[in-house]
């Protein structure tokens, strides 16, 4: 099974849901984003917005292909600036009840994912306002992009002041696709450039990648 982030342009966000409902995705959440393209990018492409939706659901490995190939279809992911789509594999699920619920039909099998992919996903947690430190590192050890979501800590007492990080404080969470022998170059340029003691106060960790579209510019898919 997969976790599934899907980022569009908002204009498609209702088709996007359109899509989730029909492949049958569970746990469906979607929230406010914003690109992380420099201005010549976008305007290469024709985009006078960098505003993004962003759509997170759970599905098997059967509605994740489905997924992806409605996606390209109808939004035309794989055309540059129509959007991304990332399956991260879900390693462990909580209780029969919620693998039934997750994914009907399968309340007594043993979930046990494959762990071998060619590409990861990179979460860095930075202070508000200070993203563009973090993409201008990764850009140089060689990320081509990124999404900004924004949030909000929600740490304990006791956990307010790891690494000179506030965090509870306002924050903004990028995401960045990179292929499997370039994430530890991008994590320590954004370590060295931006990190915990810097005055973005970057938190970053890495996600395995099921599946990936929608890079072709950044990739050879």
């Amino acid at each position: 099974m997969n976790y599934i982030l899907a980022i569009v342009n908002p204009e498609a966000a209702k088709t996007l849901d359109d899509i989730i409902k029909s492949v049958g995705l569970t746990a469906a959440t979607t929230m406010h984003g914003r690109g992380t393209a420099v201005e010549s990018m976008l305007n290469m492409l024709g985009i006078e917005s960098n505003e993004k939706r962003a759509s997170l659901a759970v599905g098997n490995e059967e509605q994740t292909a489905r997924f992806i190939k409605e996606m390209k279809r109808r939004l035309y992911i794989g055309v540059p600036g129509h959007g991304i789509v990332i399956a991260v594999p879900i390693k462990s699920i909580g209780g029969g009840s919620t693998v039934a619920y997750l994914n009907p039909g399968e309340e007594n099998s043993k979930y046990t994912p494959k762990m071998n992919y060619g590409y990861e996903l990179i979460v860095a947690i930075a202070n508000e306002g200070r993203t563009n430190l973090v993409m201008n590192a990764a850009r140089k050890a060689g990320a081509t992009g990124g999404t900004v979501l924004h949030g909000k800590g929600t740490g304990s007492g006791s956990s307010e002041k790891f690494l000179n990080v506030s965090i509870a404080s306002e924050k903004e969470i990028v995401l960045i696709a990179s292929k499997a022998e370039q994430k530890s170059e991008i994590m320590r340029s954004v370590l060295k450039n931006a990190g915990p003691d810097s005055e973005a106060g970057t938190i970053l960790f890495s996600l395995p990648v099921s599946e990936i579209a929608g890079f072709g510019m950044l990739f050879d898919e």
